[in-house]
């Protein structure tokens, strides 16, 4: 094939993920992350011969992604709140839906000019860097169990100059004797019932540790709900993100392990039911 425009190139790259029920967005998406394009510069550019070198490369992407390898992994980076993050098979992608986690926290940040907050089970990072982000006088804590994570979340947090406490551990087991006035976690909480039904790229690339979780997918919240109030302040509070059909069982586990606090769930855009707050009585 002789060097085609960016658009033919593109239609190209779609019909072959078309042709395999992937997504065929990926192809426009590493496209512009390697060109470093908005989309308007692809609608300036698009009628134009690729260059050699870009055109190899792209060639190269779109048999990555045929092989259903998430783009953020081809590049080895993905973007969350506005933060540019290394990622690794070692680590979840973070998806757009936990930005939306991250901002009802913000919203209900105390008026304390440092408060203390902790992001349980990190992964790249993603939860604590754009707390830190957003609120510089923060100290925030990260921990998580894979080692390999952690290291992810580390160069991130350096790259970025993001001053974060990091511990490796289970949950709360990593923090003994610290309390906070803000806890959040997206927890591994898909049942291995749900395997055979999962996307494909998710379930051969992504990192089954972060994934999956016993008990129909609700193990660690249950953990989490009996060891939670002795590591928050008066007041504190937890945000979780759980998974759509979990909204009743997640009310139910910590309306009997927490009887005092007021539990609060919320709608994803999508109108489902996906995230929790769990606010301790003052």
């Amino acid at each position: 094939m002789t060097r085609p425009t960016y658009y033919k190139a593109l239609n190209w790259a779609f019909l072959l993920l078309k042709e395999k029920n992937l997504d065929e967005q990926a192809a426009e998406y590493l496209l512009l992350e390697r060109q470093k394009w908005t989309k308007t510069d692809l609608i300036f550019h698009e009628r134009e011969i690729m260059v050699p070198a870009v055109w190899q490369q792209f060639q190269t992407d779109v048999q990555e992604l045929l092989t259903g390898r998430p783009a953020q992994y081809i590049l080895g980076q993905a973007w969350f709140y506005d933060l540019q993050l290394q990622v690794t098979p070692a680590t979840l992608i973070p998806r757009p839906e936990t930005e939306f986690l991250v901002a009802w926290l913000l919203e209900n940040v105390p008026t304390s000019t440092t408060p203390k907050i902790l992001d349980l089970g990190t992964g790249s990072g993603a939860i604590a860097l754009a707390i830190k982000h957003e609120l510089p006088n923060s100290e925030v804590w990260a921990t998580d169990l894979s080692e390999a994570a952690l290291q992810v979340a580390q160069a991130n947090a350096q790259r970025l100059a993001l001053p974060i406490h990091f511990a490796q551990g289970d949950l709360l087991q990593a923090v003994a004797g610290e309390k906070f006035d803000l806890i959040i976690s997206n927890p591994p909480y898909i049942s291995h019932d749900e395997e055979a039904v999962m996307d494909y790229s998710v379930k051969h690339f992504e990192p089954q540790l972060a994934l999956y979780a016993d008990n129909r997918g609700l193990a660690l919240y249950q953990q989490l709900a009996q060891t939670v109030a002795a590591h928050l302040k008066t007041g504190g509070q937890l945000f979780l993100e759980f998974g759509y059909q979990q909204a009743p069982a997640i009310r139910e586990i910590y309306q009997q392990a927490l009887p005092t606090a007021t539990i609060t769930i919320k709608k994803d855009l999508a109108g489902w039911p996906r995230m929790a707050r769990i606010q301790l009585p003052d």
